[in-house]
């Protein structure tokens, strides 16, 4: 017994040498979720493909949607649920149509809405490190929030410009965290994530008409970002986007939909993330390695 028992403790320490690279140091995994209204449920399939082949994730932030779903399962909220209560969502579970200069709804309701799915109250409760990113729309800066409540940053990372008020806390103005970091790459590789997959929700160009404010806001914005430099993918070792570009801002009734492009984007995506966690080195990495050798030579 106690040599099948030594056996088998070498061939799992042999396994793990193969699988994190001849040292045995396993890099730490940080997964940055983006934003994208119900495309977001996306989100709880890739999740659900990377538990199922154990993915480990040691870091996570969010930007809006993002946000909301990596608050629910940093916390330890189990998928099953965050479907269920996805395929359930409508509008009004987090939002309330309200007359101001500064926004057509108030987001108040999210800090309730998101008690569906977890009880935790403070960013020290999460069983998984996590972040929150915001913008601050006085200074246009990033805000990552790592401490304190989970439900007011939660509510500005998700405060919609033009759709939901902005959020006044710990003396910022906040609006979605979209508008500086799309995809919080930048913020997991800050909590110390060494390979960093990014979720990207691409909302496409739809031909049809857009039926109403909120979709030629949304519209516009993709413009914008579309024609822009998203520093956020050069922080990024694998990147994942899930086919939801057809999906509209509020169809949670395609739950089962988006859940199954979330797992087809993670599965496509794991021959790359498992040969990082055996010790390859991105090619965006070798790069910065051959010009940190070169100093600074002129030629």
């Amino acid at each position: 017994m106690g040599t099948t028992t030594g056996w088998l403790g070498k061939a799992v320490r042999g396994l793990r040498s193969f699988a994190y690279g001849p040292d045995g140091h396993r890099p730490k995994i940080g997964l940055a979720l983006g934003g994208g209204f119900a495309r977001g449920i996306a989100h709880v399939g890739v999740l659900r493909e990377l538990e199922a082949n154990e993915i480990p994730i040691d870091f996570i932030a969010g930007t809006s949607v993002g946000a909301l779903i990596g608050s629910a399962y940093a916390s330890g909220s189990p998928l099953e649920v965050m479907e269920r209560e996805g395929s359930s969502t409508r509008f009004r579970d987090f939002g309330r149509w309200t007359l101001s200069r500064m926004g057509m709804a108030s987001n108040e309701r999210l800090e309730e809405f998101l008690h569906r799915f977890t009880k935790a109250k403070y960013f020290e409760d999460m069983k998984i490190p996590f972040t929150i990113v915001a913008t601050d729309i006085l200074s246009g800066e990033s805000v990552h929030f790592k401490t304190g409540e989970i439900g007011p940053a939660l509510r500005a990372s998700c405060a919609y410009p033009g759709l939901f008020l902005p959020v006044e806390y710990e003396g910022r103005i906040l609006v979605d965290g979209f508008l500086t970091e799309a995809v919080p790459a930048a913020a997991v590789r800050e909590m110390g994530a060494e390979i960093v997959i990014s979720v990207h929700l691409e909302p496409g160009l739809l031909h049809s008409k857009p039926r109403n404010t909120i979709e030629v806001i949304s519209r516009s914005f993709s413009i914008i970002q579309a024609a822009s430099t998203q520093p956020w993918r050069g922080e990024t070792d694998v990147l994942l986007e899930p086919d939801v570009h057809h999906v509209l801002w509020d169809e949670f009734v395609k739950t089962p939909e988006l859940i199954a492009a979330g797992e087809a984007a993670a599965r496509a995506a794991l021959p790359k993330i498992q040969a990082l966690l055996a010790g390859e080195v991105p090619d965006w990495r070798r790069v910065l390695d051959r010009r940190a050798s070169r100093g600074n030579k002129r030629f």
